[in-house]
């Protein structure tokens, strides 16, 4: 059996940036093990899997597979699934035409095209599930879990906190930039603590408007087997939620650029919005550029 696929470089305008994504283009012959495997076997953070919608007003159903696990949503996949799927024009035979509309376990997720031109260059996404907030985790605990003190905590906005649109995470926010770049997980502090039935991973954030950005972000989920992620955008969407939420504005419209990737070589750009009305979170939407870097075959 001979299965198509296709590598893109998701959240840059730069090959080698951003964080790699592997789309396999039809999935029908493949059994949810195949699958896993072959996420296994790529090794990247994720792995889409491509098939027909199950319901024919949708573009398509897709999976997404970590190296150890399927999970329900996950940003840059769909941004990255959307771009391949815009520049082939067809998918199982089906005209592909914007928003494009993909089936997932966590929900129905729209994805709206960046155009440069007549080109596709990328895409936007608004998650499958309204923002929700849950447990607080101690400082200490998200601390160690990222070799990081206590005291590297900024907790005057909010404590650590899980939070998800259609995937949980655990959102930190530190004071200085150089406990940022000095975080490495833990994954014995995970197994005990931030369990994968609990929490996806975590993502660490500081304010930082150097080089144009708003924010500079980290994200670790090792029990998943991802050590780092280049850049994570089911976990900056609902951070840029969780953030719109803590402001005193009862309305507002919340636009960040988020830098992710940058301490481990894969620098990435995030574009993340939240709009709020009468206190409660009505939209929320993340996007980035993409660009092709391979295309092959795999043979099963």
């Amino acid at each position: 059996m001979h299965v198509d696929f296709i590598t893109v470089d998701v959240f840059t305008a730069q090959r080698f940036g951003g964080n790699p994504l592997a789309v396999v283009l039809d999935a029908r012959a493949l059994t949810t093990a195949q699958m896993q495997s072959i996420a296994a076997e790529f090794n990247l953070a994720e792995t889409s899997f491509v098939l027909p919608p199950q319901n024919p007003l949708h573009t398509a159903e897709v999976r997404i597979f970590t190296p150890r696990a399927e999970v329900p949503f996950a940003g840059h996949p769909n941004i990255g699934t959307a771009f391949v799927l815009a520049n082939a024009g067809k998918s199982h035979g089906r005209v592909v035409t914007d928003p494009l509309l993909f089936e997932e376990k966590a929900g129905l997720v729209r994805l709206d095209l960046i155009k440069d031109g007549a080109s596709t260059v990328g895409a936007r996404l608004a998650p499958p599930q309204p923002l929700t907030r849950g447990d607080e985790v101690a400082p200490a605990i998200a601390a160690a879990a990222c070799s990081l003190a206590s005291a590297d905590i900024e907790t005057a906005n909010h404590v650590p906190c899980i939070a998800s649109c259609g995937l949980p995470m655990l959102f930190a926010e530190l004071k200085t930039r150089a406990a940022l770049k000095a975080a490495r997980p833990r994954a014995k502090i995970f197994s005990e603590h931030l369990t994968m039935d609990r929490v996806t991973g975590v993502l660490l954030y500081v304010k930082d408007d150097s080089g144009g950005f708003d924010l500079q972000v980290r994200m670790f989920a090792p029990l998943y087997g991802v050590p780092e992620d280049p850049a994570t955008g089911s976990a900056n969407v609902a951070l840029v939620g969780l953030l719109a939420s803590l402001r005193p504005e009862p309305d507002l419209t919340l636009r960040l650029r988020i830098a992710q990737g940058f301490d481990m070589g894969r620098p990435s750009l995030l574009e993340a919005a939240a709009d709020k009305r009468n206190g409660a979170i009505t939209g929320l939407w993340i996007g980035g550029l993409c660009v092709t870097m391979m295309r092959g075959t795999l043979e099963l």
